[in-house]
């Protein structure tokens, strides 16, 4: 790793569901950028371990902490983990999310609640549970990762919809309230990503309109921005729901 471009070196980041896909680069991403990063999984310890020992293998420091941070509990044991084994938090990126595709007349109150527990209860958790941390060395981010049905209306996804505008509007609120304590909070919402193991995956909104930029965007699109949020040249923006989708919605307001 290049210490000159370390510029997270010395703090400690949180990337919930980062055993694989966008997880999966934002952990490396913040590590190659000096982060020491705790890495969660809910499944599959491998994978997670395999993203831990890809970090080391540069150089760089990682631990792996499985649990559901869904549940209240497992949410605070995955802060209380980084902090015990780093000493401090700094970065908390709220990643893990639950999806699901289908019309709303055949969505049960199951499922509905299984993608708003998946992605805004442990988003609120995680955050509710990191915020004393954060506040310790002035320097706190949160990054919640959004996504585009959440802006643009998209068919079959009211229930993903509907959490993920609820991670906008979280994240606004959440700007205004931790700016006192030195809290920056922004969302990234990804357009069309390329996915790890599925090359050229792509959702029935984004074979009705492509994507301006004519590309796939990749993980490090998304990686990059959340590194650039996490560090000293992300500390004046806060409160924002940041667009990394090759122009496939645009937001002007």
């Amino acid at each position: 790793m290049n210490a000159s471009t370390q510029e997270l070196s010395g703090r400690v980041a949180i990337v919930t569901g980062s055993a694989k896909n966008l997880g999966h680069k934002m952990a490396t991403t913040l590590a190659a950028a000096g982060a020491s990063v705790l890495v969660n999984g809910r499944t599959s310890r491998e994978a997670a371990q395999s993203v831990a020992d890809e970090i080391a293998a540069v150089g760089g420091t990682a631990i792996v902490h499985m649990a559901d941070v869904s549940q209240p509990d497992e949410a605070a044991g995955t802060i209380a983990k980084a902090v015990e084994t780093f000493g401090r938090l700094d970065i908390l990126v709220n990643n893990v999310g639950t999806r699901i595709a289908k019309p709303i007349t055949e969505v049960s109150y199951e499922e509905w609640r299984s993608v708003h527990a998946g992605t805004l209860d442990a988003m609120f958790l995680c955050t509710k549970a990191a915020i004393p941390h954060l506040s310790d060395h002035g320097q706190g981010v949160i990054i919640n990762i959004g996504g585009v049905s959440g802006h643009a209306g998209v068919a079959n996804r009211s229930t993903v919809a509907a959490a993920k505008a609820g991670v906008a509007g979280l994240t606004g609120s959440l700007g205004i309230e931790l700016a006192p304590r030195d809290i920056t909070v922004n969302c990234v919402a990804p357009g069309h990503i390329e996915h790890e193991g599925e090359p050229g995956r792509l959702s029935e909104h984004f074979r009705a309109r492509p994507t301006p930029a004519k590309r796939i965007g990749q993980p490090e699109d998304v990686a990059d921005m959340v590194r650039l949020l996490a560090g000293p040249s992300g500390r004046y923006i806060t409160g924002q729901t940041i667009h990394v989708n090759g122009g496939w919605y645009v937001s002007i307001a």
